[in-house]
């Protein structure tokens, strides 16, 4: 029987109807309100941590850009916990879906674009012809500008895509190729156990790095269109 690679990352349905949204919703239930004067240890570290993050992402922006630190640390907090929940068996991870991705880059890209044009026209407008341009190449420069600026969100939503889609697979060819293995030789699948495990810490560094690269991404949009 063949075994397709990637039906781990076709979307589960119940009855026919995606099971996306309350996928979805899950990762908010992780991060609960606290409801004692002394917060507990798991409280306490997602402060610390969401203290960090902010102090070290907001730190560059002006009053306006700090306006949204809120959706930025909500967006993090979300693909970082969606990515390593996608990592427990049995489990879908919305991140691996394109679809998705380009739904949270554009918006927001379009949000910063929006922002920078209604706040700074003048300098939105500088970028798409930097400063002793060749007359000749002002068309071209124009164009090629213009362009990049309009593959940001894509390239925003496909390195999400590309890094936990990759590790996923990775995983699961390894597993497969473990499983195989026990039958055949011991040795062979002691260390292929042990490159696995290896991997799979690498990918929960991978998750939560990627949820930071695409905020932070986001923050450097939103810095320079403020």
């Amino acid at each position: 029987m063949n075994e397709n690679l990637f039906a781990p990352f076709i979307c589960p349905t119940i009855m026919g109807i995606s099971t996306l949204p309350i996928i979805m919703i899950f990762p908010c239930l992780l991060f609960t309100t606290p409801k004692r004067w002394l917060p507990n240890r798991i409280q306490i570290l997602q402060i610390w941590l969401i203290r960090l993050i902010t102090k070290q992402m907001m730190t560059m922006h002006n009053n306006l850009g700090r306006t949204w630190t809120l959706m930025l640390m909500t967006l993090i907090l979300f693909i970082a916990t969606t990515n390593l929940l996608g990592l427990l068996p049995y489990s879908f991870t919305p991140t691996t879906q394109l679809s998705m991705n380009i739904s949270m880059a554009i918006p927001l890209w379009m949000g910063t674009v929006v922002l920078g044009f209604r706040n700074k026209p003048k300098a939105s407008f500088a970028h798409f012809l930097p400063q002793g341009t060749p007359t000749p190449l002002v068309p071209m420069l124009i164009i090629i500008e213009t362009i990049s600026l309009f593959i940001q969100p894509l390239a925003l939503a496909v390195r999400l895509t590309a890094n936990i889609t990759a590790g996923h697979l990775l995983i699961h060819l390894i597993s497969s190729a473990a499983l195989t293995l026990i039958s055949i030789n011991i040795l062979l699948t002691s260390i292929t156990f042990i490159v696995l495990f290896l991997l799979t810490i690498l990918e929960l560094a991978v998750a939560m790095i990627q949820a930071y690269v695409f905020t932070l991404l986001v923050s450097l949009y939103l810095h320079n269109n403020t």
